[in-house]
Formats: C-alpha cells, structure tokens, sequence
C-alpha cells in the first residue's frame, strides 16, 4: 500500500532584533518560512504550494507579517494608538445598543466623545454602518471588550471605560441593561474598586470641561 500524504515544513530564514508590537519592546525574531509538501511514506517529496513567510518573536512567540520589520517603534506606537481609538469608540457605541435602540441624545454623546476623547470625527452614516454591523452580527459590548481589551494598556482601559459610562448616560440616567453590562466591566478589564471609580469620575470632570 502506498502511503501518501502531505506536511507542513518550516525552516528559518534570518534572524535580528526588531520592534514587537505584543512585548512592547525589541526582542530577537526569526523571519520562517512553510511550505506545504506532498508526501512519501512521510517522506516530503514535491512541493504543493507557495511558501508562507512569518515573524517569530521568540519571546512572546506571537507570529507576525514580514512587514513587521520595516516598522520602528513609533510607527507601531501610532498604529496600535489608533486601533484603540477605533475599539474604544467602537466599545461604547455597544454599550448604548444595549437596550436595541440608539436616541439623538446618544448620537450626539457619541460623536462628542470621538472627537473630544479619540481625537477623531463620527459621521451620522459611519455611526449608522456601525450600528447596523453590531446588531446583524449580534455583537454584545462585553463579548467585544473581553477580546479586544487583551491588547489595552491601563490608561487605554481607563479611558475606554470613561467613554463607555459617558455613552451609557447620555440620557441622563443609565438603563438597566446599560447598568449591567457597566458593572461587569470591572472584572472584564481587571479593574480593582478604585481604578473603576477613578476613571468614572475621570470621565465626569472630561464631561464639564
């Protein structure tokens, strides 16, 4: 009986130091490469397809694009800045669709947070888009904030959260389902009692400035 399959092989290409986004700091890399092969009685015989090129950090092990190299610190250090700007807004816009709907009051809230907190604009029609992928695809501000929150430094936390509760009393008064999703935030960020109620009353003097 013939035995044929197919395998994986990977091997290194180069080595160095270079900028890791996840450590935050320069670690050593290999650059790798992994093509898939036909195999032989396990013997990889013909190449089947393109080899694949990854960064390895061989501290946090993560796995990054090749085009990981050609970033310094600071192009990360923006790049990574702007990817909260967007989860944090995007985080507090599903804190108000808690309840399944969204006022003029929230709306105008929300855009004043975008602009005054994350530095950027929120247009009626980007809002709306917003608005209308979270509810097709049932996105839960705590499912999002857990996944998305692994990657926030403290201030980053802190911040996020201020928006949320910003977000969660835009009408005045915070409605049930906003009242709980806000009070399971403390444990989703790892917050301890007096970071949460630091960055709340943060929020607030932000709020009457």
């Amino acid at each position: 009986m013939i035995l044929i399959g197919t395998m994986n092989l990977t091997r290194t290409r180069q080595t160095g130091q270079f900028y890791c986004p996840s450590c935050a700091c320069h670690q050593e890399y290999r650059l790798r490469s992994r093509r898939p092969f036909l195999t032989l009685y396990f013997i990889p015989v013909v190449p089947i397809g393109a080899a694949e090129l990854f960064v390895h950090c061989t501290a946090c092990r993560e796995k990054w694009d090749p085009t990981v190299l050609e970033m310094d610190q600071r192009t990360h250090e923006a790049i990574q800045n702007d990817q909260f700007r967007d989860e944090a807004l995007r985080s507090a816009i599903l804190v108000v669709l808690e309840d399944g709907s969204i006022c003029e009051s929230e709306i105008t809230v929300l855009q004043r947070i975008a602009f005054r907190l994350f530095d950027r604009q929120l247009n009626r029609d980007e809002l709306g888009e917003l608005c209308s992928i979270a509810q097709q695809n049932k996105i839960v501000a705590r499912n999002y904030v857990l996944t998305v929150s692994r990657r926030w430094n403290e201030k980053q936390k802190a911040e996020a959260l201020g928006a949320m509760f910003l977000a969660a009393t835009a009408e005045g008064k915070m409605e049930a389902p906003q009242m709980k999703v806000m009070t399971e935030m403390q444990a989703i960020l790892n917050l301890t009692e007096q970071e949460y109620q630091q960055a709340i009353e943060d929020a607030l003097r932000w709020e009457h400035v």
